[in-house]
Formats: C-alpha cells, structure tokens, sequence
C-alpha cells in the first residue's frame, strides 16, 4: 500500500505496511518503565461484590480498570498544559497528525556530573534541514529502556538553549526517548519544557513533548512520516503511538 504525499513542493512517498512502531507498550507490572516515584500501573478486573469483570473468574466478558500515570508508564505526549497554571489540553491543542520528520542519534555529553544533550549536538546533527518533528535516539540505546526504573537515577536531559535552538529552528514536535527533557532534580525550573514552549513569549500551543519512546537500533538515522496518535484525553498529556515510516528513495 504505497501513499503518495505532497510535502510542500515535493512528492514523497510511504509505504503503509511498513510502520515503524517506536512507542512503548503499558504493561501491569513492576518490570514496566517507571519515572517519578509512582506505583507500577495496575490492570485488573472490575468487581461488584463477590462478582468479578473477567471471563476466568466464570464472567462472560473480561471488563478491566486500568491505573496509571502517562507521564511516569510510558511513551506519552503532552501540550503546555503541563506547566502552566490555565488548563491546556493536548486533546484541543493536536489536531494534525502527520508530520515530516528527522530521526536523530546523540550520544549525552557530560557536565558538571550530569549527561546532557546540548545546542551545538543538535546544530551539528540537524544543519540546514527543516522538519516539522525531530525523534531523538540517545545512546546507549538498549532493549533495558523499556523496563528502566527512572526514578533518583539522575537521567540525560536537554540543556535550555538546546530547547530554545529547536523553538528557533522551528521544531513543533519534539520525542525523546527519555523520561523528560529537564533534569530530574532540578528545584521546579524546567527549563528545557519551558524554553520549548516559550511561556515568556507567545505560548507555542501547538506543540509537543513526546518522551519515553524507544526507537530500535536497526531504525536508520534520517528522513520519515510520522504519525503522531494519541488517546483522546482532555488532559494536558495523554499515552501515545508515534510511528514512523520510512521515505520511498
């Protein structure tokens, strides 16, 4: 199923059998990806009384509650609204889902004891090109990330003015295979979310975080589609599916 798209004054073209899933999948257990000092997720059926919602418990359908927190279980995109006071849905604020993309591999610097992805990595790596969305691959990038215990572990993180460069550049959407771009531990500030979104500025409403992804090795440095899913939630973030697909040469 080959897809013809009209980018600008170019046509390019995908093949929709060939998705390259680079989400996470939730699962309820203590090995699933963890940050932020939460419970694993939990799904479990739904009870009323003795009678339990599950087909081997003698119910005739399987009917589960599911708990969990979309920034701290994986894969997830959020809007604004996750840093400031006014409710900013990213429900509202994502109503297009298709984007050209560039798929980046870094390897953290270190400073001052902390591993960082900074300004000049990101000038060097993306250059002259003009994308709607960059995928940020750090490495080591190994199958461990999608059972990582995040939590006081100090993880890689942006630097501002790195944030600030991709705002400038004109980056709307941004994915990283880590649990934020900002320092864990860092007294609130946020830099990096908050440069991305210029709230000193005119807030970028329109666009994303995506963190948590897991990008595999045999994924190729360079050019995809990206088709950004999300679940609807009214919530400044929600679990989602980035995939990518690979451009026809």
């Amino acid at each position: 199923m080959i897809a013809t798209i009209q980018y600008k004054s170019k046509k390019l073209q995908i093949d929709l059998t060939q998705p390259i899933d680079i989400s996470m999948p939730l699962r309820a257990s203590k090995d699933n990806v963890n940050a932020w000092y939460v419970d694993p997720p939990k799904i479990e059926p739904a009870t009323d009384g003795e009678w339990i919602a599950a087909v081997k418990e003698g119910a005739c359908i399987n009917f589960n509650n599911i708990n969990f927190n979309p920034h701290a279980h994986g894969t997830h995109t959020e809007c604004v609204g996750h840093i400031t006071e006014e409710m900013h849905s990213i429900n509202q604020n994502l109503k297009q889902f298709f984007f050209f993309a560039e798929v980046l591999t870094v390897a953290p610097e270190k400073l001052k004891g902390d591993f960082v992805i900074s300004k000049k990595q990101l000038q060097f790596a993306i250059g002259n090109k003009k994308r709607d969305a960059i995928v940020l691959r750090t490495i080591p990038n190994t199958n461990e990330k999608l059972s990582a215990q995040y939590s006081h572990t100090n993880p890689p993180y942006l630097l501002e003015d790195a944030a600030i460069y991709l705002r400038e550049k004109g980056i709307k959407h941004l994915l990283i295979d880590l649990p934020s771009v900002d320092k864990e531990k860092d007294d609130c500030q946020l830099l990096a979310h908050n440069a991305f979104w210029n709230t000193k500025g005119k807030l970028r409403l329109n666009a994303t975080i995506t963190e948590l992804i897991f990008v595999p090795n045999h994924v190729a440095d360079g050019t995809y589609f990206l088709n950004l899913q999300i679940a609807p939630f009214e919530n400044d973030a929600t679990p989602s599916k980035p995939v990518l697909y690979k451009i026809i040469e």
